[in-house]
């Protein structure tokens, strides 16, 4: 019988040292995203490089794991009217999709990640653009803990972007970097 207890309280003090050296989780935090975003691509040539665009979604993550963007019909459009070359500008000329991963960092409010969106045309047909911010490419704060969902705030997305041509379309091609600013015309890349 005391082997058993003693087994039992050895299993019992595993499992409450195992509860308490999971410190990242501790810190985690539920934050969301509803702000506008403002995306400077600097490359390409012609109509490729005149791609900048304003965009809005919607997304919630939780400790880095990856969800898609939840991106109204009229939350992105292009600045350039030239970019009309690649993809129209108006209403459903475009579908955008996207996933976005965050995490706080323990023991601040400060927030990393990563992100990705895809822009494909449906007037003219078939012309992509395609933004990667890898894991650490996407920053920023919030203001939640550990039990209420926090909002971003200055948030700064930095990557590569790529636009591949459809059918028809040899001009649009390219490729070069990115910076996207949360609520704001410009930022720093941290």
């Amino acid at each position: 019988m005391k082997k058993l207890a003693i087994l039992m309280l050895l299993a019992l003090e595993l499992a409450v040292c195992g509860c308490a050296s999971n410190t990242l989780n501790n810190f985690a935090t539920n934050t969301a995203s509803t702000a506008e975003w403002e995306a400077q691509l600097v490359g390409g040539t012609g109509p490729a490089s005149q791609l900048n665009f304003l965009t809005t979604f919607n997304v919630q993550t939780y400790n880095n794991i990856t969800v898609p963007l939840d991106i109204p019909s009229s939350g992105f459009n292009f600045f350039n009217a030239s970019s009309g070359d690649c993809f129209s500008t108006g209403f459903n000329v475009v579908t955008v999709t996207g996933t976005a991963a965050y995490a706080t960092t323990q023991g601040t409010n400060q927030v990393i990640g990563q992100l990705s969106m895809i822009v494909t045309s449906l007037t003219p047909p078939g012309n992509v653009l395609t933004l990667t911010a890898p894991p650490g490419g996407l920053t920023g704060t919030s203001n939640g803990t550990t039990t209420t969902t926090g909002t971003l705030s200055n948030g700064v997305v930095v990557g590569t972007w790529q636009l591949t041509g459809g059918a028809g379309s040899p001009s649009c091609t390219g490729s070069g970097t990115f910076i996207m600013c949360e609520g704001q015309k410009s930022c720093t890349p941290p």
